[in-house]
């Protein structure tokens, strides 16, 4: 009998230590990151994976990008996401809505920063989206906003990705009917935007 368990036993497949799982890439985002106005299968996280298929194939990424969050609502949901993923890189692209809602500056930056720092109790580094906002508040406002990204982006385990919308934004055929969300065409050049700062960290 013993014989008999013995040899069952060896007859199983091996389980996968917990610590050989998948590396998992957490994107935390609005609705530039959640496939607003197209299928999941088109967005640029999704277009990420299959990148990621044919070049690091060990990364799993989790779009965990909501339209309409800000700062301050992707924060209260962050934790969650870090204790059920344990990512090793995260992406955060959040501030578009920040800046449409007139939202001060000091409270995205102060938001992002703890972000940044729930995302680094597993992830070894953070990318980090620069937003433009349109001149709505004026540019003061505007100045203000900018100079948040670029002040984090100066800390040693953050990268920042200037402009996430770079030669997508106002470009014929690249946004939706709204003039606001990147259409599906788009979605390629943001991926491109993302990937010359993410390859170096992966």
């Amino acid at each position: 009998m013993l014989l008999l368990v013995l040899a069952l036993c060896l007859s199983l497949p091996a389980v996968r230590p917990a610590s050989a799982a998948e590396p998992v890439i957490l994107i935390l985002g609005d609705s530039l990151s959640a496939a607003y106005g197209m299928g999941l299968d088109e967005s640029w996280p999704a277009l990420l994976q299959g990148r990621l298929a044919k070049h690091n194939p060990s990364y799993r990424v989790i779009n965990a990008s909501i339209s309409g969050d800000t700062s301050r609502t992707a924060l209260t949901r962050l934790a969650r996401k870090q204790d059920q993923y344990r990512p090793e890189l995260c992406l955060v692209e959040l501030g578009g809505n920040d800046g449409l809602q007139g939202l001060p500056a000091a409270e995205l930056k102060a938001n992002l920063e703890e972000i940044i720092s729930l995302c680094r109790r597993t992830a070894r580094h953070v990318l980090l989206f620069e937003i433009q906002i349109p001149m709505n508040y004026g540019p003061v406002y505007r100045d203000s906003l900018m100079a948040v990204y670029s002040g984090l982006g100066d800390r040693e385990d953050v990268s920042l990705v200037p402009f996430f919308l770079q030669g997508v934004y106002g470009e014929p055929g690249m946004m939706q009917a709204d003039g606001i969300h990147p259409s599906a065409m788009a979605q390629p050049y943001l991926l491109d935007n993302v990937w010359p700062h993410l390859e170096p960290v992966l």
